[in-house]
């Protein structure tokens, strides 16, 4: 997606465009449908983008950029120079390095133009200050920014190596050498520039049969990301995203990338690709922006901590001393945290519980003796949920809202504030960040209101059902 923010003036804007389009029809193999064209959306917060300026049919192919324009460590011209093959470096820091590589080969570079078109600023949580991390207090989000190990790789990982080759690596003005506190500082800064851009940019490389496998990821990523090499599309990331807009998508075929639509576009209409199924926070954690189009897919994270604390366990490491956790541990369903979606009101309760966290809720209300029963078969109890299983819930929940230091009605207000007095604009980078971080806030407190009205009248119905089973109308005892 294109950066809304941080852009030239409109004539060297539309300029860069074009040097851009230019230098990429100018390579062998590139197909660009004239139908469409690269456009200023700064107007409405988007940045470039692409539109159609003819009618587009459904499946109709937009563009086609050969694999070895794709800016990545197989194509860049620093294989020759080092073998990273025998650098141990993984997947994420060889591509980081490699476009640390071309970028400072300036003008040089064989992919200069597309730089041109790239973002250096960015609203991603890792550039974010501690003071507008703050407004985030109680998403979980916050723990997955992983700055400091980060740093440690990129300082482990390719500092030694980019001191060793200064002939390879133009040291910045002002820095004697890469080793020293402002080399550090500024090769970090770098570093972490193109590692946002894979982030928010780079597309998964399909290996072929004879590729070798690749190691894991050293830099901040999810795991479902880290399985495959990255490489840095021309044109693809040009396009915006949106979940429900969503009407081209890319494909790999015979040594191409290549975007088509995937529904009929009409003149003037923008050309969206989709980014899956993610939350708004990690919308805001790895593209830098949050849009209500993305509030479906919405998480709130239960932790373990939480779970374990109202449960009155003295700790959430499995051990002898824990032997509930232990054996969650050992059927593999004990995690840091438990996950639950935005979903619709009429959605059973015990269906919206992931199985995991109803495993956990049965296990810690096992007595003893039923404990050693399902270690004994090593088998998991089912994912049910009794009323008593789901007031403890209840409580969990509540002690989760507190995490928050505000509440759904104050962050109605505040968002109304900012939005009357236009202060979360470009030029307000700070109110801009503090807008996005209210709204991830609020979606998940939304979550955790819903969820806990649905335990509630969960609970409530149990207790009914309890007393009319009852003889003579006294309620039974419900066994946990």
């Amino acid at each position: 997606m294109s950066n809304p923010n941080h852009f030239p003036s409109v004539d060297d804007f539309s300029s860069l465009s074009d040097a851009f389009m230019h230098w990429l029809k100018s390579n062998p193999g590139v197909r660009v449908n004239p139908k469409i064209k690269i456009a200023d959306l700064r107007f409405q917060g988007s940045g470039r983008g692409v539109v159609a300026c003819d009618e587009i049919a459904e499946d109709e192919e937009l563009f086609a950029i050969p694999h070895n324009l794709i800016l990545s460590v197989q194509n860049s011209s620093l294989k020759s120079h080092l073998d990273l093959a025998e650098s141990d470096l993984d997947p994420w820091l060889s591509l980081i390095l490699v476009m640390v590589y071309e970028y400072l080969q300036s003008g040089a570079s064989r992919w200069a133009s597309y730089f041109s078109v790239l973002p250096t600023s960015f609203d991603t949580l890792m550039f974010w200050t501690e003071g507008e991390l703050r407004e985030l207090q109680g998403s979980a989000v916050v723990n997955k920014i992983g700055r400091k190990d980060a740093d440690e790789s990129i300082l482990n990982g390719l500092l030694p190596l980019i001191s060793k080759n200064p002939h390879l690596f133009r040291l910045p003005s002002a820095v004697s050498s890469y080793e020293s506190p402002e080399g550090r500082q500024a090769l970090l800064a770098l570093a972490h520039r193109m590692g946002s851009l894979i982030m928010a940019y780079a597309f998964d490389v399909e290996k072929g049969e004879d590729d070798e496998e690749e190691g894991q990821d050293g830099y901040v990523t999810d795991d479902e990301q880290q399985m495959l090499p990255k490489g840095m599309v021309p044109l693809a990331d040009i396009l915006n995203a949106d979940g429900e807009r969503n009407n081209a998508r890319l494909f790999q075929e015979d040594g191409y990338f290549v975007m088509k639509a995937i529904k009929s576009v009409h003149t003037g209409e923008e050309l969206f690709n989709d980014y899956g199924e993610i939350p708004r926070a990690d919308l805001l954690r790895r593209y830098g922006y949050v849009t209500d189009n993305y509030a479906q897919y919405d998480v709130v994270e239960i932790p373990l901590q939480t779970i374990c604390r109202v449960a009155g366990l003295g700790s959430i490491e499995p051990g002898p001393d824990q032997p509930q956790l232990e054996f969650l541990d050992d059927l593999g369903v004990l995690d840091d945290g438990y996950s639950i979606p935005r979903i619709p009101r009429s959605t059973p309760l015990v269906e919206s519980l992931p199985d995991e966290l109803l495993i956990v809720l049965q296990t810690l209300s096992l007595s003893t003796d039923q404990l050693n029963h399902f270690r004994s078969r090593n088998k998991a109890p089912k994912p049910t949920l009794s009323a008593e299983q789901a007031s403890f819930l209840a409580e969990v929940v509540r002690q989760r809202c507190r995490d928050y230091s505000t509440d759904i009605g104050e962050d109605e207000r505040f968002l109304a504030a900012l939005t009357a007095s236009g202060s979360e604009t470009a030029d307000q980078p700070s109110q801009r960040r503090r807008k996005m971080a209210i709204q991830v806030r609020k979606g998940e407190k939304e979550i955790l209101t819903q969820l806990l009205t649905s335990i509630e009248e969960y609970v409530a119905q149990g207790t009914k059902r309890t007393a009319e089973d009852a003889p003579n109308g006294v309620e039974k005892r419900r066994k946990v």
